[in-house]
């Protein structure tokens, strides 16, 4: 399947656009197909770049590994290839047995609001609700839905725009049958 959007080429693109480029290699090593892709756009990639800011704020109330167990569930849940596989291989870089995963309380929790929010989002069960209102105030919680919303979307961009999946990826593609 070919892209929708081709990727930025970092020698024919803007300096603004290099200075991003160069960021991201500075910070993470490398540039990913979807944050390229999103380069055709500054308001767009930079939209989809508060993300991090969101994660980094949930980040001391959940940790990385629950944050990782709920982008998972939504990405998986999404059937996004890219951001599924992303998730995946971060958990089994961290030690993670996928198919036995122990989780405590507050990560058994965000993977089932997450595996709902993709599934049954008018119908989540309001046992999950509870447990969500007795443990975090009002803000965690709109940073927690909104944090899940940008996963959907960065979920629905890599979808519909055919971002290719990056090589960083394809030795952790899951290529167990689906399900029902």
């Amino acid at each position: 399947m070919n892209p929708l959007i081709p990727m930025t080429d970092y020698a024919t693109s803007s300096d603004a656009v290099k200075r991003e480029y160069d960021d991201q290699i500075q910070k993470h090593g490398r540039i990913t197909n979807m944050k390229r892709t999103m380069l055709h756009d500054m308001q767009t990639f930079k939209t989809y770049m508060d993300w991090y800011t969101m994660y980094d704020a949930l980040k001391p109330v959940f940790g990385d590994r629950a944050l990782s167990i709920f982008s998972y569930a939504i990405s998986t849940g999404n059937d996004c290839l890219i951001c599924g596989t992303f998730f995946r291989k971060i958990l089994i870089d961290n030690g993670e047995d996928l198919d036995h995963l122990e989780l405590n309380e507050t990560e058994q929790l965000l993977l089932d609001f997450g595996v709902q929010i993709t599934k049954r989002p008018h119908a989540i069960d309001e046992a999950i609700y509870e447990k969500l209102r007795a443990k975090y105030d009002d803000r965690v919680l709109t940073q927690l839905i909104g944090f899940a919303g940008m996963m959907y979307a960065t979920n629905l961009f890599n979808t519909v725009a055919r971002v290719p999946l990056d090589d960083v990826l394809y030795s952790y593609l899951n290529d167990k049958p689906k399900e029902d």
